[in-house]
């Protein structure tokens, strides 16, 4: 067949749409990279190419049965990927604000003047941390960019307190009614205690992840929000944030982290 026949009409927006559906793809896999989401979507990929193979063969019962499963597909494919659908939307939303927030915190506010006030908020956080780590104390603290009620208040016991290291400590002190959970953290301000969390369904998790570990990456996987974690077993300090974590890190690489993601 001659190759001047065929029309190669190739326009630079087709490249751009063909770049922009990969980015598009790899950031949908990055999110769900790891969780129990992965074999949902490989269980959906092969139903439907059963149901094209059946639809070959004419087999008319199965092309029917498979076909209406098809059909409503868009809105099972809403509800079993709620979380993941969540964490796509706020991970957009979320860089949008960063990037107005600090244009406009850099116009109105100097670096000197925001590193200070910076220091002088995380100051009784990486104190209680330091405290609860030597004493072996369990902790879990969450810091969120805004406080959703029925998300955070219906599971734990709402504060609005003025935040200090001597009531973080308080908190979590073992004969505490309010330490078993976690400390929600919105603006500088304890807006909750005893929250109960979201754990995380990825399947890469160390086994010796506690419950703390495995809360604290499950509500940054679903939310914006970062978390520091204090074991009650070896006093070490870790950090998670969009479902990652790093663990065994020092009073100054705490405050590095926290001040950059708050």
């Amino acid at each position: 067949m001659d190759l001047q026949s065929f029309d190669f009409n190739f326009r630079l927006l087709d490249i751009v749409d063909i770049l922009l559906v990969a980015v598009i793809l790899y950031y949908v896999y990055s999110l769900i990279r790891g969780t129990i989401a992965v074999n949902i979507l490989i269980g959906l990929g092969l139903i439907y190419v059963i149901f094209l193979l059946v639809k070959q063969f004419n087999m008319h019962l199965l092309t029917e049965i498979f076909g209406g499963f098809i059909s409503v597909g868009s809105l099972a494919l809403v509800v079993v990927f709620q979380q993941e659908i969540r964490r796509f939307l706020i991970h957009i939303g979320k860089n949008i604000s960063v990037r107005r927030k600090n244009f406009l915190w850099s116009v109105f506010v100097s670096k000197k003047t925001a590193e200070h006030d910076h220091h002088a908020h995380l100051k009784p956080i990486i104190d209680a941390c330091r405290s609860l780590s030597k004493s072996y104390t369990g902790a879990l603290i969450v810091f969120a960019k805004y406080f959703d009620e029925e998300y955070y208040q219906t599971s734990g016991e709402f504060m609005d307190a003025h935040l200090s290291k001597r009531l973080l400590e308080s908190i979590f002190q073992k004969n505490s009614p309010l330490h078993d959970g976690a400390v929600v953290i919105v603006d500088f301000k304890i807006m909750t205690a005893s929250c109960v969390l979201p754990l995380s369904e990825s399947e890469d998790l160390p086994l010796h992840f506690g419950l703390r570990h495995r809360a604290a990456i499950g509500v940054t996987e679903v939310s914006d929000a970062v978390a520091v974690v204090v074991s009650e077993e070896t006093g070490e300090i870790s950090f998670a944030k969009d479902g990652n974590v790093n663990m065994n890190i020092s009073h100054e690489e705490l405050e590095e982290l926290l001040n950059a993601s708050l």
